[in-house]
């Protein structure tokens, strides 16, 4: 769903970098330009390694965190239907995160060591899911906008130039669809109810449209990495260009509902064909990263504890595994 861990600082160097020999690294560029995928067992550049650890492990870390601001209203969903629904998305986003932690071990990370990463606070995740879900419109918005402009940045990723990463991301799009739908579905009902209804409908576009346009990552002049990725076919759009078809689409779904998208200086571009948009107020953005938004504590603390909860679970696996290997090898 996100991409944003491709812009954070590289964390650590790598010795094997300076073994790689310019025939190997044309080799492998050549296998990229032709469009052939990279397995597992496929010779490949530590940083491509890397970089594909670092993205596909933020990616996994959001998948299993966001479902925290929509657990947050899973008891409190104005109907049986709506709550077995929700109930149904948070699941799937349990089983995104299994699929992508699965695809990262492919690497040669294990899933114990991405989870320390994300617990100690070394491994991003989406900034988006540290902004609190204040009304049962926010589910609304989250499955709109949030799923929508996560399926507008994983669509190109069922073509990413490493295999599992790409297989995983299939099923995950046909399931974030879903959830577009789902959320795109609440905003039209809350827009044909009560003034009140319509009010709550457009207090949460107000709220989630700036962060959900930042989910994008940095503008393009300011992506350290983007450039690289987009050469290895990791992804297949910029920054900019992913945010921008992302507006294209969304300002007319707010127009159909009757909503104001929160932006003055929108406005449509008969030369161009796409829509003008404000100054994005990156300030904020880097924020959250930082550790500084509204959520940030409370969703790692909550992980944490879910994850000190869950070690008995662990050891009884392990514990099973060790019983029975033990008697099959007697």
């Amino acid at each position: 769903m996100y991409t944003q861990g491709l812009d954070q600082k590289e964390q650590s160097s790598d010795k094997r970098d300076a073994l790689e020999s310019a025939a190997d690294l044309e080799a492998f560029q050549k296998r990229i330009d032709a469009e052939q995928k990279i397995e597992a067992k496929d010779w490949m550049p530590a940083a491509y390694r890397r970089t594909l650890v670092r993205q596909i492990s933020q990616h996994a870390h959001s998948e299993i965190i966001g479902m925290q601001p929509e657990g947050n209203w899973l008891t409190r969903a104005p109907t049986l239907k709506r709550k077995a629904i929700l109930l149904a998305k948070v699941q799937d986003e349990a089983g995104h995160g299994l699929y992508l932690y699965g695809a990262g071990e492919t690497l040669g990370t294990s899933r114990d060591e991405m989870i320390a990463d994300l617990l100690s606070g070394k491994a991003k995740y989406s900034s988006i899911f540290n902004y609190p879900t204040l009304t049962w419109a926010d589910m609304g918005a989250i499955g709109w906008l949030v799923d929508g402009a996560a399926i507008m940045n994983q669509i190109p990723l069922c073509r990413c130039s490493y295999g599992p990463y790409a297989r995983a991301m299939v099923r995950i799009c046909k399931e974030e669809s879903f959830h577009q739908r789902q959320g795109f579905d609440i905003m039209r009902e809350l827009c044909r109810g009560t003034d009140e209804q319509k009010a709550m409908a457009q207090d949460a576009l107000n709220r989630w449209w700036w962060p959900s346009i930042m989910m994008f990552g940095p503008s393009d002049k300011d992506s350290k990495h983007s450039a690289q990725s987009m050469a290895w076919k990791i992804k297949r759009f910029s920054n900019d260009e992913l945010r921008q078809k992302f507006i294209d689409v969304t300002v007319p779904q707010a127009d159909f509902l009757g909503l104001r998208v929160p932006d003055d200086d929108l406005a449509f571009d008969d030369e161009t064909g796409h829509y003008r948009f404000g100054a994005i107020d990156w300030s904020e953005l880097n924020d959250v990263i930082a550790g500084n938004g509204p959520c940030n504590k409370q969703r790692i603390a909550k992980r944490r504890k879910a994850h000190d909860d869950g070690a008995w679970v662990r050891e009884a696996a392990i514990a099973y595994g060790e019983k029975h290997a033990t008697k099959a090898a007697a």
